[in-house]
């Protein structure tokens, strides 16, 4: 019988092949009931953090997201510096907490976050490196993503001439016009569009010695990095990059002291660049403000804003078509 049981595939399948199998299932659907799902926090999100820092609004942002079945990670966004990884965000009965180390601060403590879910809103405080200690809210950020393509309106100048028109300035005015290019010689103020702008088309020319280090940020909130970048590699922190959160695809740069362009499209958080003609980011998302925007009303049009304050720099021919 035995012999015959091995050569007959019928025999085989019947009286073998069979019950391993409905044995593999039955322990199969056993792992599977015992497995753990990750459960969905309601912390998780992004959130648009505005910090009172004696008394002035300063913007701030966190994303949390969950890691496996039980721990809540994410990245935070401070007043100044750029996206940092929280490694834990603790939560429980709706109360939150984590840490981070410094990164451009000066002071060697960490820097920790409490606060309080309550619904769509978030309150709690900061504790910085420095030892001081500020109140916060939060809001859930706006996704921003669009159904319909956006329709140009007309292409508007914002640089030209020999004065400074449509621009202010944040603090000392230590730029000037001069046959149609902005310049500022030396760390001072950033210069600010009077007018605020929702979904856009932009051209930005730019020039920077050696060394030196600038910034457009998009709708005062978004900071396209400009940097003496030729011959390194790209970065976050380096020309083309959306501070902390993007780095372009190549390192396009040219030498220092030569004209460069930005040419970018902006809708929603979707962003477009090409850097000196070569397209380096593809309508990529931008997650949130980076370090040093204006605000982090995320839902509002804002201003372009040109840093002056990391060195010399100038710029010409800065061209933006709003959507209409």
């Amino acid at each position: 019988m035995s012999k015959i049981f091995l050569t007959n595939p019928k025999n085989l399948s019947r009286h073998f092949l069979l019950p391993v199998l409905s044995l593999l299932i039955a322990a199969g659907s056993a792992m599977a009931s015992n497995l753990v799902k990750p459960l969905a926090s309601p912390l998780e999100g992004r959130w648009d953090i505005t910090v009172d820092v004696a008394g002035k609004p300063s913007p701030s942002w966190l994303e949390v997201r969950h890691s496996g079945n039980h721990t809540l990670i994410g990245q935070f966004v401070g007043f100044s510096g750029s996206a940092r990884p929280i490694s834990e965000v603790h939560f429980k009965d709706g109360k939150l907490s984590f840490a981070i180390p410094p990164q451009w601060e000066k002071g060697d403590k960490d820097l920790t976050v409490e606060g309080t879910l309550s619904g769509e809103k978030l309150t709690g405080t900061m504790n910085t490196v420095d030892g001081k200690t500020y109140s916060w809210t939060g809001v859930r950020a706006p996704s921003l993503r669009k159904t319909t393509q956006p329709v140009w309106g007309k292409a508007i100048p914002l640089t030209g001439g020999n004065e400074i028109k449509g621009w202010h300035a944040e603090g000392t005015n230590q730029w000037v016009a001069k046959d149609g290019i902005l310049k500022s010689d030396k760390s001072g103020a950033n210069l600010i569009t009077d007018a605020k702008y929702g979904d856009f088309k932009l051209h930005v020319e730019f020039r920077i010695p050696k060394g030196s280090n600038s910034g457009v940020y998009l709708r005062g909130r978004y900071e396209m990095q400009v940097t003496d970048g030729k011959g390194l590699e790209p970065a976050v922190d380096q020309l083309g990059a959306v501070y902390g959160f993007i780095s372009p695809s190549e390192m396009m740069a040219k030498e220092p002291g030569e004209w460069q362009t930005f040419d970018l499209t902006l809708v929603g958080r979707m962003l477009t660049l090409a850097v000196n003609g070569k397209t380096v980011i593809t309508n990529q998302e931008i997650p949130g403000i980076t370090g040093g925007a204006l605000d982090s009303n995320e839902g509002e049009p804002g201003p372009l804003l040109i840093q002056g304050d990391h060195g010399p720099v100038e710029y010409r021919n800065i061209v933006i078509t709003p959507a209409k």
